[in-house]
């Protein structure tokens, strides 16, 4: 089966899973690898990265994912700054299925926490003290080794038992 990885990565966070992705996959039935492009289309099933947005995917990736024509297999892939919350990661996976055109497949998903940049620290350290701003302060100190050896790992497993 031929496949692509299209991904858009605003960190690099999105974009260490799918270079472990595309290490983790047969090289000679990759048809595509990078950016959202047309030329991702040639492929049987498509591997989409994305980082988080809002609650959903990035709008790059948006647009992507409605282009997909009828019948393609899809397996979505993301990062998020906040993490630990199946629960959450499942409403960004939701969010972003929901811009797939009628008859795309997603045949997998996965997602980890990422880390964020120090400005978003600052930020948070600029707010009123409180526990939302602790709690927040305490998720961006967890995400900064994120994408780890784990999450990168748990990516390729989950891929290859979707083949």
């Amino acid at each position: 089966m031929k496949y692509s990885i299209v991904y858009s990565s605003r960190t690099g966070n999105t974009r260490q899973l799918a270079d472990a992705l595309h290490a983790s996959l047969p090289a000679e039935d990759c048809v595509y690898f990078g950016t959202p492009a047309p030329e991702a289309l040639a492929a049987d099933r498509v591997y989409v990265g994305f980082w988080t947005d809002k609650g959903s995917c990035d709008e790059t990736v948006a647009a992507f994912l409605q282009s997909l024509p009828a019948g393609k297999e899809v397996y979505l892939f993301g990062t998020a700054g906040f993490g630990g919350s199946a629960v959450y990661f499942d409403k960004i996976l939701d969010a972003a299925a929901a811009n797939l055109p009628a008859g795309v497949r997603v045949v997998g998903r996965y997602m980890c926490q990422g880390r964020m940049p120090q400005a978003v620290r600052t930020r948070y350290e600029a707010m009123p003290d409180s526990p939302r701003r602790q709690a927040m302060l305490d998720n961006f100190d967890a995400a900064l080794s994120h994408p780890d050896a784990d999450d990168l790992d748990r990516l390729c497993r989950a891929v290859t038992a979707a083949l």
